[in-house]
């Protein structure tokens, strides 16, 4: 692998092409990572206002200044829902800012993680250390490079959460945004179990959450979105797919919701229970996206 260790110039910009008719730049301070791994392109990169960047095949996929949004919103809400997870499943998540946030929750006893990149590991761990803050190395957690599809297609563990932390529906990302995929992480869950998948921006991938309704209702009794801004994520705010059996889990209480989460009090930068609770509620242009 070719790691570039050097100054750019001021005027340099790497610009990200995820959507066709709307892009955005990041000024390149310092490149620090710009090689192709087994599966795809990655960059890390320093820049002023967000700190070093990641992004893979020339999409943001995490940054410095606001990756914690994401991770908290996305590991919290449904360990918090659930209140007595002992086992996690990760799919995806190789710059470890998921199993930091999972690992918070005293009641767990394992986290598997499954990223299919080695390389997105190892570089996440050299060069972005503050967002895995040492939680690859906590013997809770077990790591397998792997494909995340196949894994739940023959794996025999149980898992009481499931989270899905994968890059958009393309490249190695695609298989895991069909049937089949929701299909055998279904029969990986423990009665009462919780998946949760990040599901796009639908201001600007509205299709995107009107197939995961499509194939996450074909599996689930319960099927509800939830709302996360990520300023680095072109079009705003982001919505995950929260399935389960269990309709409840998104009916909490407010005290609830504080009971379960006291633990986390002061260890946490955006999620509170508050937000949890007000996270489910819906805005108009999104819910006509949905059946």
């Amino acid at each position: 692998m070719k790691i570039a260790s050097k100054t750019i110039p001021q005027s340099q910009w790497i610009n990200e092409k995820l959507h066709p008719s709307w892009q955005q730049n990041f000024e390149v301070d310092q490149l620090l990572v710009d090689t192709k791994t087994s599966y795809q392109h990655l960059q890390i990169f320093e820049n002023a206002t967000f700190g070093k960047v990641m992004m893979l095949d020339g999409v943001t996929q995490t940054t410095e200044r606001d990756e914690f949004i994401y991770h908290e919103m996305l590991a919290h809400i449904p360990m918090v829902a659930h209140g007595s997870a002992t086992s996690v499943l990760v799919i995806g998540g190789g710059d470890g800012g998921i199993i930091r946030e999972v690992l918070k929750h005293p009641k767990l006893s394992s986290v598997t993680m499954v990223e299919i990149d080695a390389g997105v590991v190892e570089y996440s761990k050299r060069y972005m250390p503050s967002l895995s803050q040492g939680a690859f190395e906590n013997n809770k957690v077990k790591l397998h490079i792997a494909d995340a599809a196949e894994f739940v297609k023959t794996t025999t563990d149980k898992f009481d959460v499931i989270i899905t932390d994968s890059t958009d529906p393309m490249g190695p990302g695609e298989s895991l945004f069909t049937e089949s995929f929701y299909s055998d992480c279904k029969k990986c869950l423990k009665p009462g179990g919780i998946m949760v998948t990040q599901s796009g921006v639908p201001f600007m991938q509205p299709q995107g959450i009107k197939n995961m309704q499509t194939m996450l209702c074909t599996f689930f009794e319960s099927v509800n979105f939830y709302l996360m801004p990520v300023p680095t994520y072109i079009g705003g705010t982001m919505v995950i797919g929260f399935a389960c059996d269990t309709p409840e889990y998104t009916q909490q209480s407010l005290q609830t919701l504080n009971e379960k989460s006291a633990y986390l009090n002061e260890k946490t930068k955006y999620y509170t229970p508050k937000i949890h609770q007000s996270s489910f509620s819906i805005p108009p242009f999104i819910q006509k996206l949905l059946k």
